[in-house]
């Protein structure tokens, strides 16, 4: 089981700010879990936008990263400024 966080826009979509789920066999990198989660979710698309970074146990990664051995995933949307 992995803690999944959902940070800014991404907590909409989610419906929750965090949630502990079950990773289905398939899914064993960070490519997959954002296909995963976004049909999952219904995300139309918003978890496949490349803006959108992922960080395993505080550590943002790039796709596709292995998620093995992660006990913590964050999902954040990029950060607007101004």
């Amino acid at each position: 089981m992995v803690r999944v966080l959902y940070f800014g826009k991404l907590s909409d979509v989610s419906g929750c700010p965090q949630e502990a789920l079950d990773l289905p066999a398939h899914v064993q990198d960070t490519a997959a879990l954002r296909e995963w989660l976004n049909g999952r979710l219904d995300g139309q698309g918003e978890l496949l936008e490349p803006t959108v970074r992922i960080a395993l146990d505080g550590e943002i990664v790039v796709d596709p990263h292995t998620l093995e051995g992660a006990q913590e995933i964050a999902l954040m949307p990029p950060v607007g400024g101004g």
